[in-house]
C-alpha cells in the first residue's frame, strides 16, 4: 500500500473509469484494487507494475501481467491506467513495448492477450497501433461498475509477429 497515496491523487476523476471495471476514484475501490494486485503478486498469479515518470520520480499509472498460463505459454497485459496529464503522450505505447520485450525475450511466452471494452475507441486504436491483431468480441462479457454489461473485444500478439515488428 506504499503507492496508495500517490495513486489516490491521480485517480480522483470519476470520468477516467468509464471503460474500466472498477471506479478507482472511490478510495475503497482503489485500496481493494491495490490489495488484489499485491495478493496476486504474492500468490504468483500476476506481476503488477507502477508506471513511474523517472524524470520526476513519481507514479503516473499502473499496468499488470496476469492470467498467466505457463502450460499454454500465454499471458494477458491489462488493468492499465495512465494519469490524465500523461494520456496521449506515448507513455502507454512505450510501456507496452518494454513489456513485450521482457515477456518475449526473457520468458517462454508465445502469446500476449489484451481485452478492452468494445466502446473504448482510444484503447482499440492504441492496440492496433501497437501491432496487435483483433480477434473477436465476447458479447455481454463483463459487468461494469455502472451496471452496464460490456462487450469485450480481444486482441493478441504472438512472439513471431513481435519479432518481425521489432
Amino acid at each position: 500500500m506504499d503507492d496508495f497515496t500517490e495513486m489516490k491523487q491521480l485517480t480522483t476523476d470519476q470520468n477516467m473509469w468509464h471503460y474500466f471495471t472498477a471506479d478507482l476514484s472511490n478510495e475503497a475501490a482503489l485500496k481493494n484494487w491495490i490489495h488484489q494486485a499485491v495478493s496476486e503478486l504474492n500468490n504468483k498469479q500476476s506481476l503488477p507494475f507502477a508506471i513511474v515518470d523517472r524524470e520526476n520520480n513519481k507514479i503516473i499509472g499502473s499496468t499488470r501481467i496476469s492470467n498467466i498460463s505457463v502450460r499454454d505459454s500465454r499471458v494477458e497485459i491489462g488493468w492499465t491506467w495512465i494519469a490524465k496529464e500523461y494520456q496521449g503522450t506515448g507513455i502507454n505505447s512505450h510501456v507496452k513495448k518494454l513489456l513485450f520485450k521482457f515477456i518475449f525475450e526473457e520468458t517462454d511466452t508465445v502469446r500476449i492477450e489484451f481485452k478492452t471494452d468494445v466502446l473504448n475507441i482510444a484503447a482499440r486504436k492504441g492496440l492496433h497501433k501497437a501491432g496487435l491483431t483483433e480477434e473477436g468480441i465476447l458479447r455481454s462479457h463483463t459487468l461494469m461498475t455502472n451496471n452496464r454489461r460490456r462487450d469485450t473485444i480481444y486482441y493478441s500478439i504472438l512472439k513471431n509477429e513481435w519479432l518481425e515488428q521489432k
